[in-house]
């Protein structure tokens, strides 16, 4: 348990019996890699000026890249890295000698061949520590995964993504979430202003009007005062009810008072279909997390109970160390897709504010899972 929480928690220890079977058998593919990386290397490049060796180096670059695919879903499955594929030059639509060259020009490839060229090495000395820990079982479970996180994180440091690109990549994202974001928050403030206009404004009027006819007829007709009058407060309770209503729209009371599991109950409990709430998110979220998960979970059991067909529904919320997970799961007829100007595609831009994700799985026939991750720190 305490070497558990020693690694890191995107990069878990492997367990023993694959780091040592990661070991033996990487020795052998490494030495076939070196063997053959170092002698088409020395032969393309001695046959060049007959340019037998073009082909040969060719074909070894080639072979560069192949294997550091490889390496990357053998150390993905065995160590447990979290080594995804690589973004590489586009090589479409050009000739042999230009895919050649791209191929040597693009960085992913150097630090292939830099990986294969050192691991070597250490499978050298990773081998007898395989066959050891056969024998020793304190070395298997104390030495051996250790020995395997180490490598597992050299793998990250020449197979992993580039940290330029990685920057890169997220600087496009954070720059998409804030425009989502934007849009999302334009388009909360129309439907506000809308509801004002339609609703508590038009009551207000009203009962302005009310009371003004009220004041012209008071001394003639008192009778048709006092219905005016009374006509004039039904008008007044409308619009503060619609007042309240609003208000809540833009941030219940409940959240802030009790938190994210009464404010869910008290949603499922003015669901039309019956819906089962567990929420588990201590220590607390960042309001914003409360208030975007409210309503994502709202906006998805109206959407249930107009769309879906289903009977039941049924939402859990739980949180990690980084995020808030927010599940929706319906038993429907399914077939729920994001599309664009669609309700699903407004919850992704409610989550997108906060750099959130929404996940859809709904296939045909149901049940319909809808995910959101929802990160607590910024």
């Amino acid at each position: 348990m305490t070497t558990e929480r020693q690694a890191p928690p995107e990069h878990p220890l492997p367990t023993p019996a694959r780091t040592i079977v990661y070991m033996l058998l990487s020795f052998v593919l490494r030495l076939l890699q070196f063997i053959l990386i170092v002698v088409g290397a020395v032969v393309g490049v001695g046959t060049v000026v007959v340019w037998i060796g073009f082909p040969i180096l060719l074909a070894t670059t080639a072979f560069v890249r192949w294997s550091g695919d490889v390496e990357r879903r053998w150390a993905r499955r065995m160590l447990r890295t979290p080594l995804t594929t690589v973004e590489r030059l586009p090589l479409e639509g050009q000739s042999l000698t230009r895919r050649w060259l791209t191929r040597l020009t693009d960085p992913s490839t150097w630090r292939d061949l830099g990986y294969l060229l050192i691991a070597f090495p250490l499978a050298i000395v990773e081998l007898p520590v395989a066959i050891a820990s056969i024998v020793l079982l304190p070395m298997a479970i104390w030495v051996t995964p250790w020995l395997g996180w180490l490598h597992g994180n050299f793998a990250m440091s020449l197979l992993g993504p580039n940290r330029t690109r990685t920057l890169e990549a997220k600087a496009e994202h954070l720059q998409a979430s804030r425009g989502r974001g934007v849009g999302a928050a334009e388009a909360e403030r129309r439907r506000i202003e809308r509801d004002l206009h339609d609703g508590a404004q038009q009551r207000l009027v009203a009962v302005a009007m009310s009371l003004g006819r009220a004041k012209s007829k008071f001394d003639n007709d008192p009778d048709a005062v006092r219905e005016l009058i009374d006509e004039a407060h039904s008008d007044a309770k409308l619009a503060v009810s619609e007042l309240r209503d609003l208000a809540r729209g833009i941030y219940p009371a409940v959240l802030g008072d009790r938190g994210l599991d009464a404010a869910l109950s008290a949603q499922a409990a003015k669901s039309p279909i019956p819906v089962d709430v567990h929420v588990d998110v201590e220590p607390r979220p960042p309001a914003a997390v409360e208030t975007t998960a409210y309503f994502i979970v709202g906006e998805t059991l109206t959407n249930i109970a107009k769309h879906s067909g289903a009977s039941e529904a049924i939402v859990k919320v739980w949180r990690s160390d980084t995020h808030v997970v927010v599940e929706i799961t319906d038993n429907g007829h399914g077939g729920a897709e994001v599309r664009p100007g669609g309700g699903l595609a407004g919850l992704a831009d409610r989550a997108a504010t906060i750099d959130g994700v929404i996940t859809v799985v709904s296939p045909v026939g149901g049940p319909t899972v809808i995910r959101a991750d929802l990160p607590c720190q910024w």
